[in-house]
This record gives C-alpha cells, structure tokens and sequence, in this order.
C-alpha cells in the first residue's frame, strides 16, 4: 500500500515532535542537597522542582515544596510518591540501597561532588546546566562567582598585611549540645581560610572534641553554626553547655560569629561569596568598612 504525500508528513511530523519531546530537559525534579536546590533554583528552573531535602532552605520558596527528608536518610517511598523524573544529589545522598531502588524504579539519579572547590564546582554547574538545558546561564554563574572569589582573596591578601591572622574554630553543634570542629577537607574548613583565617582544627572532616585539647587552642574566633537555634539564644546555649568555651579569647573580646548551617552543605553554593564578606569583616574589624 502506497501512502499518501500528507500521510507521510504527519508520521514524520510525529516523529519528529516524539524527538524533540525526548530531547527536551525533565520536568520533575528532587533534589537532595541545599547547594544544588540553590542552584536549580539560580538557574531558573525552581519550577521544576517537586520535593526538595530538609537541607534545602534557600531561597524561602523552597520550604513551602514537599519534603524527602535529610539527605543521608532518604527514603524511596517518600520520593516515589512525588513521581520524579530525575534525583540529583552529592556522594552525601543515601543510603545507597534507597538510591538503587530509586533507580530500578525509573527515575534518573544523577550524582555531584561536594567537594569544596571550584574546579569542582564549574564541572557541577557545566553538569546541571547540560541537563536543564541551560549551559550558557551556568557558565555565566560560574564566572561570576569566579569574579566574586577572586575580588575576596585580593581583599584578604591586602589584609593579612595590616593584621594579625586569627586562629579560627568553627562548631557545628544542635542546640548548644556538645559541637563537632571542622577540620581538614570540608566545606567550613574552605570558608575559614578564604575569608582570611587559620583553621586551628587539623584533623579530617568533623570530629567532638575534648576539654583538654579545646583548652590549648586559644581560638581568636569562634563561627557557631547551629542546626536549630540562632543568634544571642544559639551563643546562650552553647556557652551553658560547653563551660570551657566560654573563657577563650574569643568569647571573651566578643568575636562569636554565626554562620547557617546549611552552608555547608552540598558542596559550594550561591551564598558562600556573600557570606565571605560577613566572616572577613568579623576576622579583621579594623578593615571592615572596605571589605569586598
């Protein structure tokens, strides 16, 4: 049977249109990191968005989305019922067994780094940008927040040479109970020392630590980074519970900072430059006023 000049335009009108459709970027997005959802959100797809984990507080739109649970602990149920397409997530998404039911389930997993660096974070942004189909916005991003960086390390060159580096702690702690330090190959580690200060902490990643050893460091700052309170109550109650924080030099000249936990989430996001900015003006008062 021969077919006719307009029957065949429209089987390849169809398959053309089903190409197209397979091509274009997925509509139903989890995420599973606070940094990631930012920069979804950065790149203009929030609206694509259907779920996002408890670490993914910014920008405040993101609260009002269903909820998958904190990202180490997800649970495929949860995610499932949302009817996702795609699941993108850092290495500190979990358990692996929800992530391969997830995965036989249909869903596309797509998984980042959370190191914290920026080659890392230009391969994540070339990464996300290629699957929302947006890669010229996420190149853009990226030279921006290059930009920013580049302008805080000047300005931190420039005062090193005027003022004495402080010894840093920074503690990451649940309502004034018992914190854990940051030490070595972490997010807050990475922040300490681009907004101008000496991590005293040398061990790896986040570790308790005892009276004695917290005695002999003297910290000139403290960067408190609670997961439930803030401000004077976050300070009250970190003091209350851990007596020897109180008498280091930090407390006692009044250089306590705060920093939102969920900046250390996920890897490098939007808010870090910003919040550079906040801590480099708290490490060095006298040159606040010109910070970057």
């Amino acid at each position: 049977m021969r077919l006719s000049a307009s029957a065949i335009a429209l089987v390849v009108g169809l398959l053309v249109n089903h190409g197209a459709q397979a091509s274009e970027p997925l509509q139903r997005w989890v995420s599973a990191g606070g940094a990631l959802s930012e920069w979804v959100t950065a790149l203009g797809a929030e609206s694509k968005l259907v779920g996002v984990d408890t670490t993914s507080q910014h920008p405040e739109s993101l609260k009002a989305l269903p909820s998958i649970g904190y990202q180490r602990q997800l649970s495929a149920e949860g995610i499932l019922s949302l009817r996702p397409q795609i699941l993108v997530g850092t290495e500190e998404m979990g358990p692996p067994p929800v992530l391969a039911q997830i995965r036989s389930a249909g869903v596309q997993v797509e998984m980042f780094s959370a190191q914290p660096d920026l080659p890392t974070l230009q391969g994540n942004l070339q990464h996300l940008g290629k699957l929302l189909g947006n890669e010229v916005k996420a190149a853009e991003l990226f030279a921006d927040y290059q930009r920013q960086l580049e302008q805080q390390t000047n300005w931190v060159t420039k005062a090193r040479t005027t003022q004495k580096v402080p010894g840093v702690l920074l503690l990451l702690g649940h309502a004034g109970g018992k914190p854990l330090i940051a030490g070595k190959d972490t997010a807050a580690d990475w922040m300490l020392r681009q907004a101008g200060g000496r991590n005293l902490a040398t061990h790896t990643g986040y570790k308790s630590f005892s009276v004695e050893s917290l005695a002999g460091l003297s910290p000139d700052v403290l960067v408190v980074a609670d997961r439930t309170l803030t401000g004077d109550a976050a300070r009250t109650a970190l003091f209350k519970e851990n007596p020897i924080l109180a008498s280091t030099p930090a407390a006692k000249h009044g250089r306590v900072f705060e920093l939102d936990p969920t900046l250390l989430v996920g890897g490098l996001g939007p808010r870090l430059p910003h919040s550079l900015v906040r801590l480099s003006a708290g490490f060095y008062p006298s040159l606040a006023k010109t910070s970057p």
